[in-house]
């Protein structure tokens, strides 16, 4: 199974539920599952364990699917899409991937400039500016301390203290669901983080920095008209 094959679900869902098919990604995820399962039989890893290898296709497509699944909306706004992965590369990167790159990246001092670990990152191409960096995941646990981590350093620093972090996530184990009382997931991103956005259907407890996923690109937008 592929990135592709996770796309071509999404993109039939799509045409069942339109606008709200960001609530299906857990059921969306099930199915794959089940493919990637037929397909990982016909030719299994060594030590037998196909939950391994289906957590690590989802947490690398997951991030995919998101970014997949903003893009053209974000880039109707004069913004542009990046993965972290992209710039992490030392070589071959465009001069304007290159600006974004040290726009973001984090002064340790005498142990140099280091990207923060984030999955997406959305900038302004007419100037490299950042403006946001976004972590996706299925669980908060996987990753929400350290995303709480880089955006402490980032607020750190005049060069990189405006760019938002946030998280996108199904939210599988149902952390940002109460706001009251808060599991330690969601105190992390009412105090640390800049808003977390949920796909799913299931009810939550929102707040001004936990959301339905349907939010994100209103909120985006606002931050782009508080830039200018």
């Amino acid at each position: 199974m592929k990135f592709e094959d996770l796309k071509n679900l999404y993109l039939k869902k799509k045409e069942k539920f339109g606008v709200e098919t960001y609530k299906h990604i857990s059921e969306l995820l099930k199915e794959a599952k089940e493919i990637h399962r037929q397909d990982w039989l016909k030719n299994p890893t060594p030590n037998g364990d196909h939950e391994q290898s289906w957590r690590a296709f989802k947490g690398k497509n997951l991030e995919k699917l998101v970014q997949y699944i903003i893009t053209d909306e974000v880039e109707e706004l004069g913004l542009k899409v990046v993965n972290g992965n992209k710039l992490e590369r030392t070589v071959n990167l465009s001069k304007e991937l290159s600006r974004v790159k040290r726009n973001l990246a984090i002064d340790y001092g005498e142990f140099g400039l280091h990207l923060p670990d984030v999955d997406i990152i959305i900038y302004n191409p007419e100037n490299c500016k950042v403006l946001a960096a976004i972590s996706s995941k299925v669980t908060l646990r996987e990753r929400i301390a350290q995303t709480g981590y880089w955006k402490l350093k980032l607020s750190q620093d005049r060069a990189t203290k405006h760019i938002k972090v946030y998280f996108i996530t199904p939210d599988e184990d149902r952390t940002l669901t109460q706001k009251v009382p808060a599991k330690k997931g969601r105190a992390i991103v009412e105090v640390d983080l800049d808003g977390s956005y949920i796909l799913t259907d299931e009810e939550v407890e929102e707040s001004d920095k936990v959301k339905l996923f349907e939010h994100f690109i209103d909120d985006l937008k606002k931050l782009l008209e508080n830039e200018k």
